[in-house]
């Protein structure tokens, strides 16, 4: 599929415009068809191929023809006009978290900066801040973003590697001499960011595996192949690399360069104060080979519970093996419903019907659809009048339902002074309320934290969305005292939700293990804006399996009649 590769040239083309200053409609017109692009789950080449661009949201006859192009060419004639003079450093620079096309324009014109390295000194210089509208904090700022791209140019999202990643290791277990194969390292331990994609395999022809691997479709370039292993880059420029060793010691491979690498020190040094040795062909005594092909071969060697790799850091796991303590996991099939949805009754795509079909398929019992409210009239937040409509609406169709029920929803907007955008008399209406920040991202930590404790307070909000704000790679988590926030929920009896959007992931593994500690309950839910969105709920399971979360800790594994007595 080329939908990422192709929304990428158009998000980089809308850049371009509006650093040279096109009129907005153009800039965001690409912008709006990358968005369509990335949230379309079926092969833009297939879409094309049946003459349905026109058919997509934001998909006029212009940018159809412009996505021919690239699907026939590889290439966008109109990009690469608009992009000649500008050097590809200076290109990247407009990725920068934080400043924006518009900001690098007055920069470069005023300055003649096309370096990452000459913008970091002319901010630590004090140049750029005699720009107008710069300023020193505008620096800083700057500064934080072109860590977080170089941070972000080494990883990429789990959201984005594991569909990648999943598509090749299918092809991969359909080679003839391939017996079993599995994703490794730090995707399989659902990391929130991945670097390189691990896939492992044991066949009876090493050889003939590593052939067919470089030879797959979604091959681009070959950067080696040996008799063991090979490393390819593939679409989207995301290079995968295929371990394969002997059926007889897969087990211990598997176990070995998932890692993570703090987690299998500690394991060799238990199992060689037992006499034993640990590495990636097998458990020995000495040269007796005593486990390997099994992966729970290698903890059952030294005394251990086999352990779920998204708990492998070295955060207490094998302690509470060894004592035998380890935490049931909470899997995607306990999920009964998503607790954070929008509709087209403001920014989402699919209507209340479309949400409720695409739940049914999903097999959950209930969806809270949480549209905007009023004051974010940029995500066309709905007043009380139009909260009143789409409650009927609702009303209307669970009538029809079976087995599924909509939930009247709100994501609530925390105004800027600490306030709640609707009264408490509305609030008392809804089904779930789930309370979030969208301004003041910049405010001082106190001020931030109580605007968010402040919600808590009131009866009638059920959870905190997204509590930290942070855009993985994008944008830091505003100055906000989490732990605070954590205590303020066990009192109020807030949950605080795991937002499954990849780009989120908030709240992240490690603050949700401390919400457990501190008795806090958690809700999943995908903020989507379009049906394919709800498939993501499964980041937001991993999140929770790295955060030690049961079942028990999770909200939406409850029955509907259990969810609604927490209110």
């Amino acid at each position: 599929m080329k939908n990422s590769e192709i929304a990428d040239v158009f998000d980089q083309l809308a850049d371009v415009l509006e650093f040279k200053g096109e009129m907005v409609f153009k800039v965001n017109s690409y912008r709006k068809a990358a968005r369509t692009l990335r949230d379309t789950s079926e092969d833009i080449a297939v879409v094309a191929a049946e003459n349905r661009l026109a058919n997509l949201p934001g998909i006029g006859k212009s940018t159809a023809e412009k996505i021919q192009e690239y699907l026939k060419t590889g290439k966008i004639k109109k990009y690469e006009e608009e992009r000649k003079g500008l050097s590809d450093e200076l290109i990247s620079m407009l990725q920068i978290p934080g400043m924006g096309p518009k900001s690098l324009a007055l920069i470069h014109s005023r300055l003649k900066i096309d370096t990452f390295a000459a913008l970091e000194d002319a901010i630590h210089s004090g140049r750029l801040a005699e720009l107008p509208g710069m300023g020193e904090k505008k620096g800083e700022n700057i500064l934080k973003g072109i860590q977080l791209l170089r941070e972000a140019s080494k990883r990429i999202p789990l959201g984005v590697a594991l569909p990648i990643a999943e598509q090749v290791l299918d092809e991969v277990r359909k080679f003839k001499s391939v017996r079993r194969a599995e994703l490794a390292g730090s995707l399989r331990r659902m990391r929130e960011t991945i670097g390189d994609i691990d896939i492992l395999a044991s066949a009876s022809d090493h050889k003939k595996a590593i052939e067919a691997f470089a030879a797959l479709p979604q091959v681009k370039r070959v950067l080696a192949a040996g008799t063991t292993k090979a490393s390819v880059i593939v679409q989207g420029n995301q290079q995968i690399d295929l371990r394969v060793v002997d059926e007889e010691c897969f087990g211990a491979a598997l176990q070995y360069f998932t890692g993570s690498k703090e987690h299998n020190i500690k394991l060799r040094d238990i199992a060689k104060g037992l006499g034993l040795k640990i590495n990636e062909y097998g458990v020995f005594r000495g040269d007796k080979k005593v486990g390997g092909k099994e992966e729970k071969e290698i903890y059952e060697a030294i005394g251990l519970q086999w352990m779920p790799p998204e708990i492998r850091e070295d955060r207490g796991e094998i302690e509470a093996a060894k004592e035998g303590s380890l935490p049931a996991l909470v899997t995607s099939k306990q999920i009964k419903g998503d607790l954070h949805v929008h509709s087209n009754f403001s920014d989402g795509r699919a209507t209340l019907e479309q949400l409720a079909e695409q739940a049914e398929a999903l097999g959950y019992k209930y969806i809270a659809v949480t549209d905007h409210s009023q004051s974010l009239k940029i995500a066309r937040g709905l007043t009380p009048e139009r909260v009143e409509q789409k409650g009927k609406e609702i009303q209307k169709i669970n009538s029809k339902l079976k087995s599924l029920k909509l939930l009247l929803g709100t994501e609530l907007d925390i105004l800027g002074d600490g306030g709640l955008d609707y009264p408490d008399k509305l609030l008392e209406k809804f089904d779930w309320v789930v309370a979030s920040i969208h301004s003041g991202f910049k405010q001082p930590r106190e001020k931030i934290t109580r605007r968010i404790t402040s919600a808590m307070e009131n009866p009638f909000v059920d959870c905190i969305a997204h509590p930290t704000g942070r855009l993985i790679g994008q944008r830091s988590p505003y100055e906000v005292d989490v732990e605070e926030l954590l205590a303020v929920a066990a009192k109020t009896g807030t949950a605080i939700e795991i937002n499954a959007n990849y780009d989120r992931l908030d709240l992240d593994d490690i603050w949700c293990k401390r919400a457990k500690e501190l008795g806090v309950k958690l809700a999943i839910g995908t903020d989507a804006h379009h049906l394919d969105h709800m498939n993501m709920i499964r980041l937001g399971v991993a999140v929770a399996r790295r955060g030690w979360l049961e079942a028990t800790d999770i909200l939406n594994t409850l029955p509907l009649k259990k969810l609604r007595q927490k209110r």
